[in-house]
């Protein structure tokens, strides 16, 4: 799903959009992150190193954002009557994964995001530490420490080992 997601967006977007900036705006995006960048990076034929430093920082970008106001944001959306059964589904979910990381607080945080797999990823960790009320100053190394662990197995699946040794 990401691949055919990921590509549809770097179909519309070559030629009228740098690769580089194609690679971070799908880093930034929501269920596509890191992953889908890499991807992205791949299918652009962009080199590892400064496409893998772009996904990271296209990923982390709306962290910080997402820990400070996605409680507030979530409360607004559900004045809404259109969008408020699918806030409550998407709080339901990472309240779901958020029970997950409790046990382990940070290092089940960590794995949360290190993980390349469907419904895990930065985003998804934010949402669960904003919801456990973990601290910005915690969570944030722990999630970008997370990001680079998914994005260096993701760069093997998707790169290639000689290619994270050159």
């Amino acid at each position: 799903m990401a691949e055919h997601l990921t590509r549809t967006f770097v179909d519309s977007m070559d030629g009228k959009l740098a690769a580089d900036l194609i690679v971070f705006l799908i880093s930034m995006l929501p269920v596509l992150e890191l992953r889908g960048g890499l991807i992205a990076a791949k299918l652009l034929e962009l080199p590892f190193w400064p496409a893998f430093t772009v996904c990271v920082v296209g990923n982390l970008l709306p962290v910080p954002f997402l820990l400070l106001f996605i409680r507030r944001i979530f409360a607004l959306l559900k004045r809404f009557h259109k969008v408020e059964a699918l806030i409550e589904k998407v709080e339901a979910r990472s309240v779901r994964k958020a029970r997950r990381v409790v046990k382990y607080r940070l290092w089940g945080l960590l794995l949360l995001v290190a993980i390349p797999l469907p419904g895990t990823g930065a985003w998804t960790g934010a949402l669960a530490a904003a919801f456990l009320d973990i601290r910005m100053k915690h969570a944030l190394p722990v999630i970008a420490a997370g990001v680079v662990i998914a994005g260096v197995i993701t760069a093997a699946l998707s790169y290639g080992l000689p290619e994270l040794i050159k």
